[in-house]
């Protein structure tokens, strides 16, 4: 076993109940937990075999869709040392039929929005599409997503997105601000998904000179098929890729406790980023600003979200803190009432003082035992690290099945830079390349001159962003 849920490991053995129902491995309470304690990657199998969504290939979306058009991203399939950003990419927007005729390399595609790309040459993709808006006519079909199986209630496709890819389609290594982030695939194998945190490591085609400590990273790989559905934990570095000719797949991210700081930080550096980049000269030629988006936003704009997100923050905080005080005086309220049965045993009471004071003391510690004891199996699959000899990013690249490659990140994270996840293509890498090193170890003398992008990478740096945003949150408690 080395953590990949193959097509083996996708079958579905689902048992029935007497009235022909869906019997899960998991109930909604022991999923959520799972979701909400584990810090691995890991696949759930047998979950959604009942899930209307199942059936949502691209040709029956296709047909759901009759002919709304959605904007595709493309890429080339050639192998680069740096990431295909989105603002190298081109866009189209066409209907999933067009997308599927020319995927089929079908003669009408000659004078369609595909013309210009040859499907030998470019990957295509409708990447982060709102289920709530494409089909905002026809909300009865959100109810075929079912994410209260997964301890979840009524959270369904209203809350969900939906990626529709051909082979080749990619993103680059990057982490989700936010939350952790639950994948079903539905057709086709490896979901591909995208936030606006990016590495500049082109993981499945590393360039190790430039970035020497890429060598200590080890991957956890995966084979996603359908009906299977990926867990992948908060800020959880992940790489994916699509090998069949279509691939379908819908995801939620579940959100957290911790997201609250993670929008403080976004607002930050937004309003840094924005600040910056708005004052440099336009005709620098510098693509920063995403093709989604028409324009950067105000620093007024920017400043208001920030002071939303510091507002949920402390919101959060307070709810918390009411939380813990009403739990503790609870727990003061049983500690006297074992201490009154204790007396009580002294003076020759019965013992059940005794027990309940064994059952009180050891409560917290049976809960943390619980929660280590996941239940892995056939139904619960561990994405476990590849072994040292086989798991460089090039010979993943070279493999015939598709991977989802995830590094659990050791060093913090960027807050995301939109509330739509879609903003700015920034880097959290701030190594100095190595290529631009003398022999001692300092920078070559010859490419001292800094750019706005070299200050930035350095104010964007997790840590300091993280610190600023510390900081800002202890001025609003004075």
């Amino acid at each position: 076993m080395r953590g990949r849920g193959g097509p083996a490991a996708a079958s579905f053995l689902r048992r029935r109940g007497e009235e022909g129902e869906d019997v899960k491995p998991f109930t909604p309470e022991k999923t959520k937990e799972i979701v909400m304690s584990l810090q691995q990657p890991a696949v759930f199998c047998n979950m959604v075999g009942d899930w209307p969504a199942l059936h949502w290939n691209a040709k029956y979306l296709s047909a759901v869709l009759d002919g709304k058009t959605i904007q595709f991203r493309l890429g080339l399939k050639t192998v680069d040392l740096v990431p295909q950003f989105e603002t190298r990419c081109n866009y189209v927007k066409a209907t999933l039929e067009e997308f599927l005729a020319w995927s089929c390399g079908q003669p009408s595609c000659l004078s369609g929005p595909f013309s210009c790309y040859e499907y030998s040459k470019y990957w295509a993709y409708a990447d982060y599409k709102y289920i709530a808006r494409i089909f905002e006519d026809k909300p009865e079909i959100f109810q075929d997503i079912r994410w209260t199986d997964f301890g979840f209630p009524g959270r369904s496709g209203k809350e969900s997105t939906l990626w529709i890819g051909s082979e080749g389609a990619n993103t680059p290594c990057h982490l989700d601000s936010y939350g952790c982030n639950l994948v079903l695939q539905v057709q086709g194998r490896i979901p591909y998904e995208e936030s606006s945190i990016f590495s500049k490591v082109n993981v499945a085609n590393p360039d190790l000179k430039r970035f020497p400590e890429f060598r200590n990273t080890t991957a956890h790989v995966v084979t996603l098929s359908p009906g299977q559905v990926l867990l992948v934990p908060r800020h959880w570095w992940h790489y994916v890729e699509s090998i069949d000719p279509i691939t379908v797949s819908i995801n939620s991210w579940i959100e957290l406790d911790a997201d609250h700081e993670a929008r403080v930080e976004e607002a930050i550096t937004r309003m840094l980023v924005c600040a910056i980049k708005s004052a440099e000269n336009p005709g620098a030629g510098d693509v920063w600003l995403n093709p989604t988006e028409v324009e950067a936003t105000s620093h007024e704009i920017n400043l208001q979200y920030l002071n939303k997100a510091v507002s949920a923050y402390i919101k959060c905080q307070k709810a918390s803190v009411s939380e813990q005080a009403c739990s503790s005086s609870t727990g003061t309220e049983q500690r006297t009432s074992a201490s009154r049965k204790r007396k009580k045993r002294e003076v020759g009471c019965e013992p059940e003082g005794c027990r309940l004071l064994t059952h009180e003391f050891g409560f917290s510690s049976f809960k943390a035992e619980k929660l280590q004891k996941i239940p892995f199996g056939p139904h619960l699959i561990q994405v476990l690290p590849q072994p040292q000899e086989t798991s460089s990013m090039g010979a993943v690249a070279v493999e015939s099945d598709s991977r989802d490659l995830l590094h659990e990140n050791e060093g913090g994270h960027f807050g995301k830079l939109h509330c739509t996840r879609k903003q700015l293509v920034m880097s959290n890498d701030c190594e100095t390349p190595a290529h631009q090193m003398d022999s001692d170890g300092s920078p070559n003398a010859s490419q001292t001159a800094l750019s706005t992008n070299d200050l930035l990478d350095c104010l964007v740096n997790p840590h300091v962003i993280n610190l600023v945003a510390r900081l800002l949150l202890e001025r609003t408690r004075v």
